[in-house]
């Protein structure tokens, strides 16, 4: 299976990301970030075996319009943004296989969405070389499953080729030549177990109250090399549901915090300094305006939110892809990278440092930040931390949370440690041990002032760190303890007066980070609204904080410095 030499003439998907990455097609950073994965993956790719085979984006772009009618009868041409989405998911491989075996895309109501999936429902159907292809539109009730079975449906009667290769019944389409079924399939009455998808459409995704039709799909995929989970949706409100979790993935995998080359991710979005009130901007979160959705229809619906406060919430939702009740991510990876140049930390050996402690309940993560001074003006402050998980959760943790705790465990740090960036510890739950006895290495290698902890979880491990001649010192996580170094930590980001070293874990809890505001305007991480773990940064902050206002000097004794937080206790 040969790519198209450098020479041959452009392709539609090609075409559609380099005219985005060039600005003649306005589109909001996701898409300008998957346009730039394309290109860039297109150039360096196969150095992690991917390969980008044009013809074949090609042959799934012109099965549209070749085979299927729209409801006006019209061919079904797809517009720019739709080819570059079919081209992606159909074009790509890695060795022989397709490379995206997952594949979200969230815009605007009206973008035509389900039809598109319908098409590629039908491509896997009869033009996918599958054997007993089992294609399914699946959702949480049968109402919803069907909709986009019946577009499915509708296309192949309106298509005298189609009705002659596929049987159309009540609710299924099936060939009889391969043994291929297209179905509508909820979770009523048990109807997604035993299924062995090579196509699955999951329309709006936002509507799923739980990841029950997601994991049930997902793990029937298993037996299919060339499988794809197709999810459509709008914008939700839900920040706990499933939705939002892959919303949250899909913008960290093209940013670049995770990798996963089998996730296709196309998300439409304003940028930071967009009004959704300005037509201007509409294109971005729109991109089929003009075509299946009029500008009339979006000026209507803005001057009814605008009247009706109530009505504001459902429009920035539904038609400019606003996460209505998002906390704001509280910083971007792109002042976070500034701060990526390597730390040396056999460089920094002796040096007075500044702890913060962020101790797992029972299997989570636990962190230990080190945040050391700068010694001359204008030197950054530099930080090392160090991350633990009970060994035996690492696989679960792995493909539950799609997040590379296991590549994490295994890839050597790069400030000259000689570790990997997480430790793990023997077992299923925290080894307090474990932990005792690194941290106390450390007191050994660096001069460290004070550890920071959260009275929440503070027990033996708090006492025998103690007894090791450590000073402890509680640290509430309400404003009053979190808000200046919050501040600080933000202010140091902005200002390249933080040098991290490019740590991927803690890049990725900063990533996960929201923040809460008070009436006075202070900030400090949101743990219930920062959906995955954000470990890393909380001990950064209280590292942080425990340098504003040097620890008083603790000899080695059994009491804890309880400092800054009695109006907490």
């Amino acid at each position: 299976m040969a790519s198209r030499t450098a020479s041959a003439a452009i392709d539609q998907t090609t075409a559609y990301a380099r005219a985005v990455g060039r600005g003649k097609i306005l589109a909001g950073k996701p898409v300008r970030l998957a346009c730039a994965r394309h290109v860039r993956d297109i150039k360096a790719g196969a150095k992690r075996g991917l390969s980008w085979h044009p013809d074949l984006a090609e042959r799934a772009i012109a099965f549209f319009p070749e085979l299927l009618r729209l409801e006006t009868g019209a061919p079904f041409r797809l517009e720019p943004f739709q080819a570059f989405i079919a081209g992606s998911v159909f074009g790509w491989y890695q060795g022989q296989h397709r490379r995206f075996r997952t594949a979200y895309v969230e815009s605007g109501k009206g973008s035509g969405k389900t039809p598109l999936a319908a098409g590629v429902g039908l491509y896997g159907l009869i033009a996918d070389k599958e054997p007993v292809a089992e294609v399914y539109s699946a959702a949480t009730t049968r109402e919803q499953a069907a909709i986009a079975f019946k577009d499915a449906k509708r296309m192949v009667e309106a298509e005298p080729e189609l009705a002659k290769l596929i049987q159309v019944n009540v609710a299924s389409l099936f060939v009889q030549s391969t043994g291929s079924v297209f179905r509508p399939l909820s979770a009523e009455h048990r109807g997604l177990d035993g299924k062995r998808p090579h196509i699955a459409i999951i329309d709006e995704l936002h509507e799923h109250p739980s990841a029950l039709v997601v994991d049930k799909i997902r793990a029937g995929t298993k037996g299919r090399q060339n499988a794809l989970i197709f999810e459509i949706t709008n914008s939700g409100w839900d920040r706990h549901s499933v939705c939002w979790n892959h919303h949250e993935y899909s913008l960290k995998v093209l940013e670049g915090i995770l990798d996963n080359d089998a996730w296709f991710a196309y998300v439409c979005s304003l940028d930071a300094l967009d009004d959704w009130r300005d037509p201007k901007v509409w294109p971005k979160v729109n991109p089929a305006l003009g075509v299946t959705i009029q500008e009339r229809y979006l000026r209507e619906q803005v001057d009814e939110a605008l009247g009706m406060p109530a009505k504001e919430n459902i429009v920035r939702r539904l038609n400019f892809c606003e996460w209505t009740e998002q906390s704001e991510r509280w910083l971007t990876m792109e002042l976070w990278n500034k701060g990526a140049t390597p730390v040396d930390a056999v460089a920094l050996r002796r040096r007075r440092c500044f702890a913060g402690l962020d101790l797992a309940k029972v299997s989570d993560l636990s962190a230990l930040a080190l945040l050391f001074p700068p010694v001359e003006d204008g030197e950054p402050w530099k930080c090392l931390l160090w991350y633990w998980v009970p060994d035996e959760d690492i696989k679960r943790r792995s493909e539950k949370d799609r997040v590379p705790y296991d590549v994490w465990t295994r890839a050597a740090r790069t400030d000259g440690i000689g570790e990997p960036w997480i430790l793990t510890t023997p077992g299923n739950t925290t080894d307090y041990d474990f932990i005792l006895a690194k941290i106390v290495a450390l007191a050994g290698a660096y001069q460290i002032a004070g550890i920071a902890f959260d009275r929440t979880f503070a027990g033996e491990l708090i006492q025998d760190l103690l007894a090791e001649g450590l000073a402890m010192v509680e640290f509430g996580q309400g404003f009053l303890s979190m808000a200046a170094p919050t501040a600080e930590i933000e202010r140091m980001v902005k200002g390249s007066l933080l040098q991290h070293g490019g740590n991927p874990v803690l890049r990725w809890n900063v990533a996960n980070t929201t923040v809460q505001t008070d009436a006075a305007g202070n900030i400090k991480p949101d743990k219930e609204r920062s959906t995955e773990r954000i470990d890393g940064t909380v001990a950064l902050i209280m590292a942080r904080g425990l340098a504003l206002k040097t620890a008083p000097a603790v000899a080695p004794q059994d009491y804890i410095v309880e400092w800054l937080d009695e109006a907490e206790a």
